[in-house]
């Protein structure tokens, strides 16, 4: 029995070794087949000598290099192509996904789930401001989305050979893997524990494109913004409506011409508003669209050792 265990790399040079050496010594302790497929998705540092330098003196290591950033949901989609394994892992390399839950994962799988899945029940070390918008996340997307993306969810995640293939047959090139692996279904088990802080180095997720990724997320797997800037536009022609027959009515039966110009100008500005933010979420869908349409690779590999 092999298990492949995907680890999306970018700037980890601190922390690949002791991840390497954690992942062994929880390998050896298992007695299981491993191979590790690092993917080193365009680092600016010495990532991918360090990862070369372990695989000549280790078979079992593989790794993929990018030609450049393409991102970590690139990196995954990479890495679960070229497993080869009867299970696949998904983790990264900073270990706040602790290996040493794989056996009892393991034990999981072999009861008849086809995936078993990590969530943090604590954000210890994260700024409160950032755990407060991502609990607001998920509150949102779950209610918005046909997709069960549970509070707290890491991408670490033991899984089938079955549901990795489902996976990799999802060819859209806007990914988000989170929804991906609630759509494809398949059984679950999850697992809780305590948030762990990186082991070594510097997080690559500010706070800026964790919310560019939400984005990703809720654009992916809902249209209930569109239907959102709709429902502003019936609003809107309805209020519109009766503020014309208000504007009448007062005129002939008053005689008194609406008068006030600056509240005249707080409409217009609000209105206006409202326009460019429906216009701004329809964009957004047709980016999305325009990139799919493109058939851009969702990378480029620029050296490997695996064949």
């Amino acid at each position: 029995m092999k298990i492949s265990i995907i680890v999306p790399c970018y700037n980890e040079q601190e922390s690949i070794g002791l991840f390497y050496e954690e992942m062994c010594r929880v390998s050896d302790e298992m007695g299981n087949d491993f191979e590790y497929i690092f993917v080193n998705d365009g680092s600016a540092d010495s990532t991918l000598e360090i990862i070369e330098a372990l695989a000549q003196n280790d078979s079992r290591v593989k790794y993929i290099s990018f030609s450049r950033n393409f991102g970590k949901e690139s990196a995954i989609y990479a890495g679960f192509s070229k497993a080869t394994g009867d299970y696949v892992v998904m983790m990264d390399a900073d270990l706040q996904d602790p290996p040493k839950l794989l056996p009892e994962m393991l034990k999981y799988i072999q009861q008849g789930y086809d995936s078993v899945a990590t969530r943090r029940v604590t954000r210890k070390g994260e700024p409160p401001i950032r755990s407060f918008f991502a609990r607001m996340f998920y509150k949102i997307i779950n209610k918005i989305s046909d997709v069960d993306i549970v509070d707290g969810a890491r991408d670490y995640r033991l899984m089938t050979a079955q549901m990795k293939d489902a996976i990799v047959s999802m060819q859209e090139y806007n990914r988000f893997s989170k929804g991906i692996f609630g759509w494809v279904g398949f059984k679950t088990k999850w697992l809780e524990y305590e948030n762990i802080e990186r082991v070594a180095g510097e997080t690559k997720w500010n706070f800026w494109k964790l919310f560019l990724y939400s984005l990703e997320g809720i654009i992916a797997f809902s249209t209930a913004p569109l239907v959102l800037a709709s429902m502003f536009g019936i609003i809107f022609c309805f209020l519109a409506f009766i503020m014309i027959l208000f504007v009448i009515v007062r005129t002939l039966v008053f005689g008194d011409p609406v008068a006030g110009w600056p509240s005249m100008v707080c409409i217009i500005f609000l209105i206006g508003g409202i326009q460019l933010l429906c216009i701004g979420i329809i964009g957004q869908y047709l980016s999305k669209t325009y990139l799919e349409t493109k058939k851009r690779p969702k990378y480029i590999i620029k050296d490997t050792n695996i064949d």
